[in-house]
């Protein structure tokens, strides 16, 4: 059975431990510029950080998706992580607060995520977890990016 990237998304996040977890539908609006939001918050730039890395190497290891463009990686106040259909938004706290993506977009459907214990499956004999390039890296790339576009 294939996992939604929006599920996997979720998941990622609330595996770092984000608050509010919750997704909104914006295929029944017209102007939308993608199918879906995800959306969380964290109460440290550290947290968004990890929550952001996370979400990159999950996507990369169960959907088989790479990131199309990523914002804020600089300062970790807001990062955008653009997929296409799905746009990632992960926030510190107080930004979440002020912008409230959720009352501009209050049309769409709303779906909260849970943090629920997870059932795990036993590894196959001989299986070896395949790791993607580590979302770390791909962070370091970008900011070293950014530093050399301002000089």
């Amino acid at each position: 059975m294939k996992i939604s990237p929006v599920k996997i998304i979720a998941d990622a996040m609330l595996e770092k431990k984000a608050q509010d977890v919750l997704s909104l539908d914006l295929r029944g609006i017209g102007s939308a510029i993608c199918d879906h939001f995800v959306i969380c918050n964290a109460d440290s730039t550290t947290a968004v950080a990890a929550i952001a890395d996370n979400v990159l190497v999950k996507m990369e290891e169960k959907a088989n998706m790479k990131v199309l463009r990523m914002q804020g990686l600089e300062n970790d106040f807001w990062i955008i992580l653009d997929y296409g259909e799905v746009v990632v938004h992960i926030f510190l706290t107080e930004y979440r607060q002020f912008y409230r993506l959720e009352d501009l977009w209050a049309d769409a459907k709303l779906r909260r995520f849970k943090d629920e214990p997870k059932e795990v499956a036993p590894k196959a004999e001989g299986a070896e977890r395949v790791k993607p390039k580590a979302a770390s890296k791909l962070r370091a790339t970008v900011r070293k990016k950014i530093a050399k576009e301002k000089e």
